[in-house]
């Protein structure tokens, strides 16, 4: 049972707090220079380790079935994502011809600089440039590109094209509040935590609270240093293992950050 309150939650007072005289003319921060935000297109984006590719049915099919059945397969990765697992070649190519047809879903494939081959997929969704908001989501990494440097390389591939390309101000991770794995995931990728929406989805059935995770334009800039400090080539040993994390790598630029401010108050 949920439990009621006369009070606005204290985060909301805290945040937007202001003198009761001024509470009928603020109505939000002016954003003088705002435009709207440009649509992604079907184009590929380039990255070290891996290229993101638009989807294709016909081209990448055979290659993330393959992905989708090794040996050490774990059944557990589709629990909750809205399709799959596919039993068979037919059924993943039709999944993926509807896919590609979409724009909003907006799919790319990841694939494997160095071999070639696709490893897995994910999108952009919920994409509204007027707003300058967007998602990153429909998320399936097979059992080699889970928690390594390509998985992530992807990930900041996509925030980097909307910030920096797309022009957007808001980038936006959602999953089921029951999939822990993704929540720390979007922590570890430089999301900040916003809430739950709870009865939020009727899932396979089942009812789906949703956790909401967020990113702004002002906060891209340190990010994206995080991301790049990560994935540079001397971050991994020989054995391509990293040698920080990203979340040391953010500390450490939060410490400078800190020192600076110091340094310029002082």
């Amino acid at each position: 049972m949920r439990l009621f309150s006369a009070e606005l939650p204290l985060f909301i007072q805290i945040k937007y707090s202001m003198p009761q005289q001024s509470i009928k003319s603020e109505t939000g921060r002016p954003l003088p220079d705002w435009k709207p935000a440009a649509l992604p297109q079907r184009i590929p984006l380039q990255g070290s380790s891996i290229r993101l590719l638009p989807l294709d049915a016909e081209r990448d099919a055979p290659a993330l079935y393959l992905a989708e059945h090794p040996v050490d397969a774990d059944p557990a990765q589709w629990d909750y994502l809205a399709a799959g697992p596919f039993d068979n070649p037919q059924d993943l190519n039709t999944w993926l011809q509807n896919c590609a047809g979409s724009t909003n879903p907006l799919f790319f494939s990841v694939f494997d600089r160095q071999s070639g081959q696709a490893t897995g997929a994910l999108s952009y969704l919920v994409i509204t440039p007027e707003q300058g908001s967007i998602e990153i989501g429909h998320i399936w990494f097979s059992a080699r590109l889970q928690r390594n440097r390509q998985a992530t390389e992807a990930i900041y591939l996509l925030a980097r094209h909307a910030f920096d390309d797309l022009g957007y101000r808001r980038l936006e991770w959602k999953c089921n509040a029951l999939n822990l794995r993704s929540q720390q995931a979007a922590l570890r990728f430089g999301f900040a935590a916003e809430g739950l929406f709870e009865q939020h989805r009727v899932f396979k059935g089942k009812n789906r609270d949703t956790a909401w995770f967020s990113m702004f334009d002002s906060e891209w800039p340190a990010q994206k240093a995080v991301f790049e400090a990560w994935l540079r080539v001397d971050n991994f040993d020989a054995q391509g293992r990293q040698k920080k994390t990203l979340q040391e790598i953010r500390a450490e630029f939060l410490e400078m950050q800190g020192n600076s401010v110091a340094a310029v108050m002082a």
